[in-house]
């Protein structure tokens, strides 16, 4: 054997890994910070960055050897949004992934160089995130979330669940719904071809939502829509459990408002938006450019139902209804 073969397997011998091994375990990890705008106490929220990893680790990406990934929770304050931020940059991760609109835009104002990728975003166009969808252009790409056309499907739907529908609000709050424009004109057309009267509603805390719920319930033949946004996420049980209080029927736009006792929900599937950014961040990890990569549409929606909550209402849910829903709680 030759000398320098011999003292290169030695080396490796005694180190009990071979060359390529050790030279892999001193490799850098890569960084990949997630900012999500839920508490992180929040069972959802947990799912979609347990989704998220799972995800990552199927694209060959192993936590504690070729990657560390860093949530940071900041509930739907906007302060808390803005300080976490500033950590997140200031830490220099190689990626990072937004939960929402406030996020990103709290993000964006501190880099435009870190790769990001936002997981649900309802106008990243509007919001001057994204040049266009085809060509992000930039630091930034992503999903979107639920286009502004379905707060009309959503009115349609509480029509159709409660016929005698006389009166609906569209319920968000405009500080972590910046892109609530984009979901009232399709609204207030439905509202006038269904003959329902559409009241746009924006609250700013807990207190406004009891007080407007409870206002709605005082005329007769009144309901609400739930726009997208993480300050109706955060209170989603709180929300939910009003809305049977006051005896008010109500569609919310993800599957896991109905999970918590509300009526009906409509929207796409957030597992699946957090699965394709792990997707995301493989292709930036492995030399994408976010910029290249086009802001991806919802491929998955979920109709969902909750007939207790509904015979509690004292309302028929008709047959074809139940036929169209994905998921029935009984």
């Amino acid at each position: 054997m030759r000398r320098r073969e011999f003292i290169g397997l030695l080396g490796g011998a005694a180190t009990g890994l071979p060359l390529a091994a050790r030279a892999q375990q001193t490799e850098r990890p890569r960084r990949v910070a997630v900012l999500m705008a839920y508490a992180e106490t929040d069972k959802e929220a947990q799912t979609r960055v347990a989704v998220f990893r799972e995800e990552l680790q199927k694209l060959g990406w192993a936590e504690g050897r070729n990657v560390a990934v860093g949530i940071r929770y900041a509930t739907a304050s906007m302060d808390t949004i803005n300080r976490l931020a500033q950590e997140l940059v200031a830490s220099q991760p190689d990626v990072i992934v937004s939960s929402t609109t406030p996020t990103t835009e709290a993000l964006l104002r501190l880099t435009k160089s870190i790769p990001m990728i936002f997981a649900t975003v309802a106008d990243p166009v509007g919001s001057g995130f994204v040049a266009s969808l085809a060509r992000p252009g930039g630091n930034v790409t992503g999903f979107t979330n639920v286009e502004g056309s379905m707060a009309g499907k959503w009115l349609e739907l509480l029509k159709e669940i409660a016929p005698r529908l006389a009166r609906a609000a569209l319920l968000f709050n405009p500080a972590t719904a910046p892109y609530a424009e984009i979901y009232l004109g399709p609204f207030k057309s439905a509202a006038a071809a269904l003959g329902v009267e559409g009241v746009v509603t924006p609250v700013a805390d807990v207190r406004e939502v009891e007080f407007v719920l409870a206002k709605l319930a005082d005329a007769a033949n009144s309901g609400f829509v739930v726009l997208p946004g993480p300050f109706m996420s955060n209170l989603s049980a709180q929300i939910t459990s009003l809305a049977a209080r006051h005896h008010l029927p109500a569609v919310y736009p993800f599957r896991y408002y109905t999970e918590l006792g509300g009526l009906l929900s409509y929207g796409s599937d957030q597992y699946d938006n957090y699965r394709r950014a792990a997707e995301y961040v493989d292709r930036i990890l492995r030399g994408s450019k976010p910029g290249e990569l086009p802001v991806q549409a919802p491929v998955k929606f979920e109709l969902a139902i909750n007939l207790k909550t509904a015979k509690a209402l004292g309302l028929d849910v008709l047959p074809a209804l139940l036929q169209q829903a994905d998921t029935v709680i009984e």
